[in-house]
């Protein structure tokens, strides 16, 4: 089939692992949904104060839109702050050091776009946080 079509209420909604009474940030799988052979994509909830991983991938970029809500990004080694509201996008060429957050008082849902895929190789660095 040449194209895939995804009603919201299909992706089931991952809670990704956190400390107790952490905010947690859940995850909707798409790439295997959707079919992807050439790029990923998830899109992400993160309740108000969660905060993903500091990471960098090595040949992996990656394009954030925001659905709702407000993204805090620290980006690069000197971990500087961007923020984004609904409707902006913010594109992270590969090996750049990233960490997302919601300092917001709602959730925020991002969606996440990245090419091309890992391999199994390929292993994400994770590095100290920014927040």
């Amino acid at each position: 089939m040449g194209f895939q079509v995804i009603p919201p209420d299909e992706p089931d909604w991952i809670t990704r692992p956190h400390e107790p009474g952490e905010p947690a940030r859940h995850v909707a799988e798409l790439s295997e949904l959707a079919g992807f052979a050439h790029s990923r994509a998830n899109i992400w909830r993160y309740e108000p104060g969660a905060r993903g991983r500091r990471h960098r991938h090595a040949t992996h970029e990656e394009t954030f839109v925001v659905l709702s809500g407000t993204l805090s990004l620290y980006l690069g080694d000197e971990q500087e702050r961007y923020d984004m509201w609904a409707g902006g996008i913010i594109h992270v060429e590969a090996g750049t050091a990233l960490q997302a957050a919601n300092h917001g008082e709602d959730d925020l849902i991002v969606y996440v776009y990245g090419a091309p895929p890992e391999t199994e190789d390929e292993h994400v660095e994770l590095l100290d946080p920014a927040v």
